[in-house]
């Protein structure tokens, strides 16, 4: 198995509509104009609305930064470094208010999809529910698949799998104060 692990670094940013931000897309599957699984690195600037994105479902974690307090459908959501990816639908009207600057953020989307984003226990196998699964590392480590060679991951890059191996197992090289990395799932649907 040989894969070619997407630095978020690598991937130029795109400008936000309402300019609080940026957003390096990692993966569009099938395909970035009509895509199932998105998944995407977003540098914000500044307090202000989400965009709307109808019939997805959305997971959302900090990377860098105090965190965020997002407002759901007028329902607030601390969501800091150390906390576990928060989901939500993407046509709820979402504010973002910055708690102490800047923050980098890790999201997935998934449109007629079923999956999920959760945070990867250090050194601990994983066995994904899902057809497509993916790595993304907040240090660097290295990411082993059914018990096969290790692939190097740098910080911040996301391992995308299609189809998804058995088993995962990621090995942090260094041990952060918050998530070492998180599990992304994806199951797309079948077309109607």
């Amino acid at each position: 198995m040989t894969l070619t692990p997407i630095r978020a670094d690598d991937v130029a940013p795109q400008p936000w509509r309402n300019g609080g931000g940026t957003t390096r897309e990692l993966l569009a599957w099938p395909d970035a104009g009509d895509w199932r699984v998105r998944v995407s690195v977003a540098d914000i600037a500044s307090d202000g609305p989400f965009s709307v994105y109808a019939g997805v479902r959305r997971w959302f974690a900090v990377l860098k930064g105090a965190g965020v307090e997002l407002t759901i459908d007028g329902e607030p959501r601390r969501v800091t470094r150390n906390d576990a990816p928060l989901g939500f639908a993407g046509d709820a009207v979402t504010q973002c208010r910055l708690l102490d600057g800047p923050t980098r953020d890790l999201n997935l989307m998934l449109r007629a999809a079923g999956g999920g984003l959760r945070l990867a226990d250090d050194g601990l196998p994983w066995q994904p529910r899902a057809a497509q699964c993916g790595l993304f590392s907040a240090v660097a480590g290295h990411c082993r698949a059914d018990g096969d060679a290790a692939i190097a991951l740098p910080a911040y890059a996301l391992l995308w799998f299609d189809p998804a191996p058995a088993t995962l197992q990621f090995l942090a090289a260094q041990r952060p104060a918050g998530a070492t990395g998180w599990w992304l799932e994806a199951t797309p649907e079948e077309p109607l």
